[in-house]
């Protein structure tokens, strides 16, 4: 019981601080701006718990492939590495997030341009869905929750995020680590569609960089502490 605490308060706290400012948060809040916010949820939430599931399987399986006690040092590497990228970004980050948002709009506004649609075609896109009395999986797979779905999963893939799970899933418990990854994604992803594009432009960059980096770096002094105890 106390390892998949341990993986879920790690994972928890690790996730939160790598999501509350990331490019998929602003996405979210975007995206919840345009069109309906329970299908922008539902689809950035989704794309999110599939990436944490399938992170955590990789790195539930890293050990079957290499020694434990390799996968421990290289999660150990990780941590660190992940901490001073973090914390380097944070201290070359300005104080908002405003950029970045507006970096991202632009690219959604770009893919809307792209399929036909201008940006101010989404308020008349919201409209014409509140009218539409559509069955509940026909609204689930609708376009909408499409989009959301594959901004997310493919923002995510790759990421230090998605990787540092990977790592935090070969150390700990892996279903601790879903768990935690699912409920900080959840709050994250909810207070982005909530907030909207108000709560994101105020999120400084810079203290989110700097407090993942932290975290990261204590991370990876225990998991280094526990490999010389061993």
């Amino acid at each position: 019981m106390s390892s998949v605490l341990q993986g879920f308060t790690k994972s928890l706290a690790m996730t939160f601080v790598s999501e509350i400012g990331d490019k998929t948060f602003f996405a979210a809040a975007i995206l919840a701006m345009r069109y309906p916010r329970r299908l922008v949820l539902a689809g950035c939430l989704s794309a999110l718990i599939v990436m944490t599931i399938l992170s955590a399987t990789l790195g539930w399986a890293a050990p079957n492939l290499i020694s434990r006690k390799w996968t421990h040092h290289i999660t150990t590497l990780l941590f660190f590495g992940f901490g001073l990228w973090s914390l380097w970004d944070g201290f070359k980050e300005g104080g908002g997030g405003s950029e970045e948002l507006a970096e991202i709009e632009a690219g959604l506004d770009a893919d809307l341009k792209a399929n036909g649609k201008s940006p101010k075609d989404s308020s008349k896109i919201e409209d014409e869905n509140k009218k539409q009395k559509r069955a509940f999986l026909t609204q689930f797979f609708s376009p909408i929750f499409l989009k959301a779905f594959s901004i997310n999963f493919f923002g995510e893939w790759g990421d230090k995020s998605q990787l540092a799970t990977i790592g935090l899933a070969a150390d700990e418990n892996p279903f601790g680590v879903v768990l935690g990854g699912v409920v900080a994604q959840f709050l994250c992803t909810t207070a982005a569609v909530i907030g909207g594009k108000s709560l994101a432009s105020q999120i400084s960059e810079r203290i989110v960089a700097l407090s993942g980096g932290m975290l990261f770096i204590i991370f990876g002094i225990q998991s280094y502490l526990t490999s010389v105890e061993t």
